[in-house]
């Protein structure tokens, strides 16, 4: 691995699946950034270049496109983004949709970009920027009652105004679809505060599309790359491989970044691989791959001896949980019972306190 640097440097991984909002997005990052030069984005780009089709529209049709918007060369050539590139400031992997293997997989060569940056910040390529997002992120960072802290919720919708108080992921169920195999999902973001309270709070979760750490967890929880396909799963993953690694989960105390949800008829990287393959081939795919993580969850149905073929189980070691805290330990403290697939929902995240075991810092959130 490259050496760390203390420069106050941001590495952005950004995933990019076939998203018209990407330009805006590095534009915007760049824009409103208080060090747009100590910024430095890691692009996974994923298009279309030729007999393109449209998401799922009205009807289930489904209709020829043109081409995607290069979102690297669009930045790369306007006025704001050339001299950044000009300053090797943004690395592209450019990867055609028909081989895209989902977001987690983007995310894990997404972090093959990063060259040392102090500071690491996964987000998704359809968002908006409060000013100075860049500065407060790392500040808040700083600010947590932690030597390992990693900062993450579900940003506010993009049409929201930003700066108010962050909130956090409080409720987590396990999926009843057929397709997702009882994995555990996150719901959207609760426990907003009234107001900013300084020192951003204790938090269960991680979310995939706004995170921030120091970039030391690259080596201590490295990106699994056995894990293509995976489109739900990653979230809850992340955050039990983060806690039993000694990393504290916590929540914005400032909301600095907007998200759009509402994508409705934009192309999605299963249907991409529907076409490739067959209709539902994803599911299929997923199902078998989700394994390696309720493996890692401890689900029962998931145990070494429950498992085929073995390679399901390839370098766990070193892509599985920590060793400073044990699973039981974090499950106990979100509520999770993998056993019997129940929640039981913790009312410390709710209020905004610490959860049991860390009342040395209540004090702090008086």
């Amino acid at each position: 691995m490259p050496p760390r640097r203390t420069d106050d440097s941001i590495f952005m991984s950004v995933a990019s699946y076939r998203d018209e909002n990407c330009f805006p997005t590095l534009r915007d990052a760049y824009g409103q950034a208080e060090r747009p030069e100590k910024l430095f984005v890691g692009l996974v780009q994923q298009n279309c270049h030729e007999g393109c089709r449209s998401g799922v529209l009205e009807g289930g049709k489904m209709e020829d496109v043109p081409p995607d918007d290069d979102c690297f060369k669009l930045f790369c050539e306007s006025p704001a983004g050339k001299p950044i590139c000009l300053n090797d400031q943004v690395r592209l992997i450019d990867i055609n949709e028909t081989e895209s293997l989902g977001p987690y997989a983007a995310r894990f060569f997404a972090s093959k970009l990063w060259f040392g940056e102090e500071w690491y910040m996964q987000i998704d390529s359809h968002m908006t920027f409060a000013k100075s997002w860049d500065s407060i992120s790392t500040s808040m960072l700083q600010k947590a009652p932690s030597k390992k802290p990693i900062l993450s919720h579900y940003p506010p919708p993009h049409t929201g105004k930003l700066g108010g108080p962050g909130g956090r992921i409080c409720d987590p169920l396990f999926a009843t679809s057929d397709i997702e195999s009882q994995i555990v999902r996150l719901s959207g973001a609760n426990g907003y505060e009234k107001k900013d309270g300084g020192i951003p709070r204790f938090a269960p979760f991680v979310a995939a599309g706004y995170y921030v750490a120091h970039s030391e967890f690259l080596k201590e929880v490295p990106f699994d790359p056995f894990l293509p396909w995976v489109f739900m799963g990653e979230e809850i993953s992340m955050s039990a491989r983060l806690w039993t690694a000694g990393y504290d989960i916590f929540s914005p105390s400032q909301s600095v970044m907007g998200h759009i949800y509402v994508r409705r008829h934009k192309p999605k990287f299963w249907e991409s691989v529907g076409r490739v393959f067959h209709p539902g081939f994803h599911n299929s795919i997923q199902l078998f791959v989700i394994k390696r993580i309720k493996h890692c969850m401890g689900y029962p149905e998931a145990a070494s001896d429950m498992l085929s073929p073995s390679s399901l189980l390839t370098a766990m070691e070193e892509y599985g949980l920590g060793h400073e805290r044990n699973l039981q330990d974090y499950m106990t403290m979100v509520g999770l019972d993998t056993q019997r697939k129940k929640v039981k929902l913790q009312d410390w995240c709710h209020k905004g306190i610490p959860p049991p075991g860390f009342e040395q810092y209540n004090n702090l959130y008086i």
